[in-house]
């Protein structure tokens, strides 16, 4: 008993008896700390960020209002008359805009007077997808209120950034998609993305199909409701944490597309078009078309997808499909 109580003494003069009562306690309070910053005071870690450019000298301008969204596309050169006009009306939006640069050209761009207001990143033959990844991650972009992540080959004349944005503000819209228009838009993939006249927002669409494949309002699932088409998403800051993270929250609900703002989807040749590299012999013949093998990869990538799925669903024992 005496040996216990020395030993008790002798812990206490080291304070490890404190430090071994409160070890628990101190686990759960850091548990949700940044990695790394366990040996920082905690009010000197910041867990979020911006995309606010700063003066490498001097002090940063003040402004009246600060950008509370953002919009990033993916873009080439060969289409700058396009990505001119969206960012010219992003950008006067009071939007913050960023430009995913697929095939190298950054410096092509300095012609335009708002080439020094918005943020390049560069690598060539990469998609958007490849791009958000790893230079949208929510703690960087979490003061937007919404996400813009678009294809370069639209038309934004009738579009209006603020005024969708308070649409979806009010429709309590996660994850959404301006219409697009049926008469001037080149391509239209999905019947759900085509604009409806006589409504402000649509969540599902109809149609009749043999077989239970058609769309009616007994359809809880994609493409009949709840889903939207990638080439102009627009997601909500709390989607998108869960988007870059691959979850969806109720689709039936929180995603639509949006009426009211709509855009034309003009079809161009974009990432994996002519590379302007003739076939050798053949001075005349037309640069090769990488879009077919573009495509033929993604379907490969979708099936390592569904693999890697099918193994996550086994493996997590704790997880439960929302939809079943």
């Amino acid at each position: 008993m005496v040996k216990r109580l020395e030993f008790s003494s002798r812990l206490s003069v080291w304070g490890v008896t404190d430090t071994l009562q409160n070890l628990k306690l101190n686990k759960c309070k850091k548990q949700c700390s940044p990695y790394g910053s366990e040996a920082l005071p905690e009010g000197i870690v910041c867990k979020n960020s911006n995309l606010e450019l700063r003066p490498l000298w001097g002090s940063p301008q003040k402004r009246e209002s600060s950008a509370v969204n953002l919009f990033a596309v993916a873009v080439g050169i060969k289409q700058n008359d396009l990505v001119d006009k969206m960012v010219m009306k992003f950008l006067s939006s009071n939007f913050v805009v960023m430009l995913f640069h697929y095939d190298g050209n950054v410096d092509k761009w300095k012609t335009f007077e708002w080439n020094d207001r918005v943020i390049h990143v560069s690598a060539v033959n990469q998609t958007k997808w490849w791009f958000a990844k790893r230079f949208l991650h929510p703690d960087i972009i979490a003061e937007y209120d919404y996400v813009f992540l678009w294809d370069e080959d639209l038309g934004v004349e009738s579009f209006h950034p603020k005024r969708y944005v308070s649409i979806v503000q009010s429709e309590g819209l996660e994850i959404s998609q301006p219409a697009l228009d049926p008469v001037e838009s080149v391509e239209l993939h999905h019947q759900i993305t085509t604009r409806g006249r006589r409504s402000i927002v649509h969540r599902r669409t109809y149609k009749h199909g043999k077989g239970g494949k058609g769309c009616d309002e007994t359809s809880k699932a994609p493409p009949c409701t709840g889903w939207i088409e990638m080439m102009a998403p627009v997601f909500s800051r709390a989607a998108w944490r869960c988007v870059w993270y691959m979850i969806q929250g109720d689709r039936t609900k929180n995603v639509g597309v949006v009426d009211a703002e709509y855009i034309v989807h003009h079809g161009r040749p974009t990432l994996g078009g002519g590379d302007g590299n003739q076939t050798p012999g053949h001075p005349h013949s037309h640069p090769k078309d990488h879009r077919a093998d573009v495509r033929r990869r993604s379907y490969i990538e979708l099936d390592i997808f569904k693999k890697r799925w099918v193994k996550a669903v086994q493996e997590d024992k704790c997880w439960v499909d929302p939809y079943k």
